[in-house]
């Protein structure tokens, strides 16, 4: 019987992994109640000084409640993805879908602290406002506590890490850069194409 994931698809090198949720922070946050998924898709952030997550949640979400208590948690981080024709190949290969993900468990922790939020929230904002920083959340922001007492904030302390970079790294060195060619391509091209469709 033959490994799955593939060895050459796993990317264990963890420094790689927070690359990806820096670049690609909307994550899927997935609990579990009654033996059925709760799932919400949430921005988290990566706490340098200490390893964790750091998200905010609506007060109204049924998934809410399960952020807390040391309740378990998977999350995906999801990097760019498409599909790769044989045609980007120098030899002869069959259709494939090449991706980079990150899956993580975890266990969460509320804080209570509305300093803690608040900070977090500016922490947050100047985070996803780089490079430019057009934007700048304000201490004393009247919209940001008016907001205060509907939104919850946790952590996660990551208990495991798995890396899913799926990059024709089982092809000559020629192909695995045709193929991250076709990645680059593929991904500008068909967000275009996507959002004509979609916003009429």
């Amino acid at each position: 019987m033959g490994n799955y994931p593939p060895p050459h698809h796993q990317d264990h090198d963890i420094n790689h992994m927070i690359e990806v949720i820096k670049a690609y922070p909307l994550a899927t946050v997935v609990s579990v109640k009654n033996n059925l998924p709760l799932v919400t898709h949430l921005p988290l952030i990566y706490r340098e000084t200490d390893g964790k997550l750091i998200g905010h949640i609506d007060i109204y979400n049924p998934q809410t409640e399960l952020m807390k208590d040391n309740n378990n948690v998977t999350i995906i981080f999801s990097g760019p993805q498409c599909y790769i024709s044989p045609s980007v190949y120098t030899k002869k290969q069959l259709p494939t879908w090449n991706y980079i993900k990150v899956h993580l468990n975890g266990t969460v922790k509320a804080i209570e602290s509305k300093d803690a939020l608040k900070e977090s929230l500016i922490i947050m904002t100047e985070f996803l406002e780089q490079p430019d920083h057009k934007y700048v959340l304000k201490p004393d922001s009247p919209r940001m506590e008016a907001a205060l007492d509907y939104i919850k904030m946790f952590e996660i302390t990551i208990t495991h890490w798995e890396g899913k970079f799926k990059l024709s790294q089982d092809k000559k060195k020629s192909d695995i850069d045709n193929a991250k060619q076709e990645l680059i391509r593929a991904n500008q091209k068909s967000i275009e194409a996507f959002l004509d469709k979609v916003f009429v």
